[in-house]
């Protein structure tokens, strides 16, 4: 596994956040009958790039030990995002992954996206994360870098509820 910049690997995966560090807890119902294809699009890195976010991945599926580097913005403002895959679900109830920042992301933490269908077939896309800033950009940006946090899993969900209903 690449070199974290975070302790707690994986404790977006499932039980309670760890403390101490900003969560963002984030959860949409999608429509019915579109696990398969939601699952798809977050493993597929589908769902990010249809949100308007660059990712530079070295597979073409999230799986653990997968590098992906996030881009934001445009040109000189482009702000890139190193991250790895520490771990990956994709069964019958839940399909999706997390993963966990590199030295030069602009924040420390892990951050998880997940699909999952209930007992009762209900199908719900959730964004987990836990993190703090890492560079002087994000410190000062304060109240406004949580809430682009919130923004931005409000945003995945809204583009994946899209996603799921097209054809």
């Amino acid at each position: 596994m690449p070199e974290l910049t975070y302790p707690d690997v994986g404790a977006t995966r499932e039980g309670p956040l760890p403390p101490g560090w900003r969560h963002v807890q984030h959860r949409v119902p999608l429509p019915a009958g579109s696990f398969a294809a939601a699952g798809a699009a977050v493993l597929g890195w589908r769902l990010h790039r249809a949100a308007g976010i660059r990712i530079d991945a070295d597979a073409p599926r999230a799986a653990p030990g997968v590098r992906v580097v996030s881009r934001l913005g445009v040109g000189p403002l482009r702000l890139a995002a190193p991250c790895a895959v520490v771990w990956a679900a994709d069964d019958e109830r839940r399909a999706g992954f997390g993963y966990g920042t590199l030295p030069g992301h602009p924040a420390r933490g892990e951050e998880a996206f997940v699909v999952t269908r209930d007992s009762s077939g209900a199908v719900w896309f959730e964004v987990r994360a836990f993190s703090r800033p890492d560079r002087w950009f994000m410190r000062a940006a304060g109240p406004l870098g949580r809430a682009f946090q919130r923004g931005y899993a409000w945003w995945l969900g809204r583009t994946l509820r899209r996603l799921c209903t097209r054809p």
